[in-house]
């Protein structure tokens, strides 16, 4: 057995744990000073809300946006992401999820919000076009994007992040419902995933971890 074994902790971060009874001085301080060492990187990622740094795949789509035209996640690298799966019909957890991002972003300085996106992915692609998309964001703050794309596309993406969504069977006025995730990702500013947001988490503590994760310049 190594001198030092990990075990994984609930987020998939390494917890430094059986150290042998025996061990000389000089090897024990050395696991000391590497134990600090690792203690010091993990605290730039210590999310309050949910972590899923190293978990999740960079942000990756091909999709159509809000105003008609193709668009890819590259077009939002600079600026931190938030990912939410929903669709416009919806009468619950989308418009009170995206009534509540609002209200937090709108306690974040000008300069912060400049940098900020949010994706509002509908998964409802027959009765979201870009029209009804635009129209539904307009509700919200201008950092708000609606964006869609065909069966496949959305697929591969919540493939992507784990997640599911599928439609109801429709009633005789040919409505249908939708169930989706009510969770938030948020990815930094090179697209990389960093936390989720739930609605259990408390508003102060979301705020705190979007003022963190707008703090850090891109390279950073």
């Amino acid at each position: 057995m190594n001198a030092m074994t990990h075990i994984a902790g609930p987020v998939g971060r390494c917890l430094p744990c059986l150290l042998p009874g025996r061990l000389s001085k000089a090897v024990l301080m050395g696991g000391v000073f590497m134990l600090g060492s690792w203690l010091a990187g993990c605290s730039d990622t210590d999310w309050q809300t949910k972590d899923i740094s190293g978990l999740m795949p960079p942000l990756e789509f091909d999709l159509t946006s809000e105003s008609g035209e193709t668009v890819v996640a590259q077009a939002f690298r600079g600026d931190v992401t938030l990912l939410f799966f929903g669709f416009t019909h919806c009468h619950d957890v989308c418009p009170t999820t995206m009534a509540h991002l609002d209200s937090i972003i709108g306690e974040l300085d000008e300069e912060a919000r400049g940098d900020l996106q949010v994706l509002f992915v509908s998964v409802d692609p027959s009765r979201d076009d870009p029209d009804t998309l635009r129209e539904y964001t307009a509700n919200y703050g201008p950092e708000f994007v609606g964006v869609t794309g065909t069966e496949d596309a959305l697929n591969a993406l919540t493939r992507r992040y784990r997640v599911t969504y599928s439609h109801g069977e429709k009633d005789e006025t040919d409505h249908y419902d939708v169930s989706h995730p009510n969770a938030v990702f948020a990815f930094d500013r090179e697209g990389k995933a960093q936390f989720l947001i739930r609605e259990s988490d408390p508003r102060k503590v979301v705020i705190d971890d979007l003022r963190k994760l707008l703090g850090r310049r891109l390279g950073a």
